[in-house]
């Protein structure tokens, strides 16, 4: 027997396969409970100077992207490759071996057997043998043995597989996270309402990364409790290209909108101490918006107006209601409380006008691009798949052996399954009962 190239040995071992995952399992859990892509004065802080200087050496503010913890995974990748390439031809041979061809003193060995004598031909026999297995799914083939007639069926032969197609789906997630590493990005913009942007920043770095479109808040909205908490809040996003609108959507925080590829989720908010107050002149039709700062009034040019918010209610950290003066030069000017994101209809001499009024907010986005996130749900599914196979389906194996016997014809039936194997002595006892009849 040829011996093993220790090196070959040393990666294909099962104890590697353990060794590595139990590592890996123990790093992603200190990754998961130290924050990630912090700065060293944020670790300082919360673990101490020499805490932080000790992460910094070892990569840990961000350690999936680490040397050691990628050496990791490149590990196990060839751990597994090798150990496939070590096992998979022995499974393939089992799975394409010619088991009519077995040893004929080995079947009636096996532990698992029944024999009986039939009254017909064992031509005859065979046939009707045949149509009670096909009609339960059993796909037969018979060969002439010696003096006798031999049937092998089985089920299941592929299942031997299910290992491997775990370990290729292992292979395949990878391959799909480094394509998201390499080509993807993680950022977040903070975006005023009515403002468009075409960049974020980069988680981490702080490097800005161009979208290669434009991204607009037109409008921002918040639900607060009774305690002035946030209840929920929405963002109502449009993209452009060209300056052409070519998507419009509200977000919520699971509601997120995607484009080419790049992802917006809702994730926080920012209120400012501005205000954004539309007017319209219900005579004409004309409308014109405004963000003005607290209590500093502004002129309205096109409708020949001027408005500004005099008081303020606050609930919590936001705005509900506001004081606003408004004045058309046409007599006293008028003051009224408007509810946030409500608006009411203001009667001036010989002229009304519709007026809206909300505080100002930046939408919190975190954006991100995963191109390797199909790879990684077509590994996902592999494993759900190799899974099943592996530890619910067997490889299920049965001879049936005819030999003449005087007038009459002797039938020795056995079976054998690499898996589940309680459940398959039940199986075949149904089976060589229904046979028997």
């Amino acid at each position: 027997m040829k011996k093993k190239n220790p090196v070959f040995s040393f990666f294909s071992s099962v104890k590697l396969a353990l060794f590595t995952l139990s590592l890996l399992a123990v790093t992603s859990i200190i990754g998961t409970v130290i924050p990630q892509k912090e700065t060293f004065s944020w670790y300082a802080e919360r673990y101490s100077e020499a805490t932080a200087k000790i992460f910094q050496v070892l990569s840990i503010p961000d350690m999936y992207n680490s040397w050691w913890f990628l050496s990791l995974l490149t590990l196990l990748a060839i751990n597994l490759i090798v150990c496939s390439i070590d096992r998979f031809p022995g499974v393939w041979k089992q799975i394409k071996a010619d088991n009519l061809a077995t040893d004929l003193k080995r079947i009636s060995k096996m532990r698992l057997s029944n024999n009986w004598v039939s009254d017909k031909a064992a031509d005859k026999l065979a046939t009707e043998l045949t149509s009670t297995l096909a009609n339960k799914g059993w796909k037969t083939e018979k060969r002439k043995r010696d003096d006798a007639l031999l049937l092998f069926a089985q089920k299941g032969a592929m299942s031997r597989t299910g290992v491997y197609i775990v370990h290729a789906s292992i292979l395949v997630i990878f391959v799909g996270a480094l394509i998201g590493e390499l080509y993807g990005f993680k950022g977040s913009i903070m975006l005023p309402e009515s403002q468009t942007t075409n960049k974020i920043f980069e988680f981490g770095t702080g490097n800005s990364i161009d979208l290669g479109f434009d991204v607009r808040c037109d409008r921002f909205d918040i639900e607060l409790y009774d305690s002035g908490m946030p209840k929920a809040y929405r963002s109502h996003l449009t993209v452009l290209e060209e300056g052409k609108i070519v998507l419009e959507k509200k977000i919520v925080v699971n509601g997120p909108l995607t484009y080419k590829g790049i992802t917006f989720y809702q994730s926080s908010y920012q209120g400012y101490e501005d205000f954004i107050l539309s007017v319209t002149d219900q005579q004409s039709g004309k409308n014109q918006s405004v963000v003005l700062p607290f209590q500093k009034p502004k002129a309205l040019a096109s409708l020949k107006t001027s408005i500004g918010i005099v008081n303020a209610q606050m609930q919590g950290q936001s705005i509900t209601r506001m004081k606003v003066w408004f004045d058309d030069d046409q007599g006293p000017a008028s003051t009224f409380w408007l509810n946030a994101g409500d608006q009411v209809t203001v009667e001036r001499p010989g002229k009304k006008y519709t007026i809206a009024g909300k505080q100002m907010y930046a939408t919190g986005l975190q954006v991100a691009k995963d191109p390797g996130v199909l790879v990684v749900y077509i590994g996902c599914g592999m494993m759900i798949l190799g899974l099943i196979v592996a530890f619910f389906m067997s490889h299920k194996r049965i001879w049936l052996l005819l030999s003449k016997e005087n007038d009459k014809t002797s039938v020795l039936m056995s079976g054998s399954a690499n898996k589940n194997k309680v459940g398959f002595e039940k199986i075949f006892s149904s089976l060589s009962a229904e046979l028997k009849n």
